[in-house]
């Protein structure tokens, strides 16, 4: 798979997120505040997973499994790459002749599902997860260790 599309199903699975039956709408500014610095995994419409932060300053990092298989990848994307447009959330990505916008609906305290505008279809449902120490906090409950710098 092209550079390219990697990034765009990073940007797509970032911003589709975790869908129940009560979704609530988000425009761009609540979007970002719901959002921004926090750790979500992911799944996709086309069996895509991963997890991954998008940031306050636009930026994506995280990684991806295209279609549930295969190698997992580790994708940045850079600052100003997602931002507003308006009260849409949009996508600015190199070499992409559209820039795709994000319908984003809360689903819960901690969830939400994205999908690009027009297409419903093609949507990621967001998980949001604990802080590094959280993690670190679970896995020793349950009796496994944490290796420094995970998340």
């Amino acid at each position: 798979m092209s550079v390219k599309a990697q990034r765009l199903a990073l940007v797509l699975a970032a911003l589709v997120g975790a869908g129940a039956a009560q979704a609530e709408e988000m425009r761009a500014s609540e979007a970002r505040n719901f959002i921004a610095g926090k750790h979500f995994s992911y799944s996709c419409f086309d069996g895509t997973t991963g997890n991954g932060r998008i940031y306050a300053d636009g930026s994506v990092a995280g990684y991806v499994q295209i279609g549930g298989s295969g190698p997992r990848r580790y994708v940045v994307l850079p600052t100003g790459t997602l931002r507003a447009n308006g009260d849409r959330y949009c996508a600015s990505l190199r070499g992409l002749p559209f820039e795709p916008c994000f319908n984003l609906d809360r689903t819960s305290q901690v969830s939400f599902r994205g999908s690009i505008s027009g297409l419903g279809f093609a949507y990621c449902n967001f998980v949001r997860r604990g802080s590094r120490s959280e993690l670190a906090s679970t896995y020793r409950l349950r009796g496994v260790r944490a290796s420094a710098g995970e998340d």
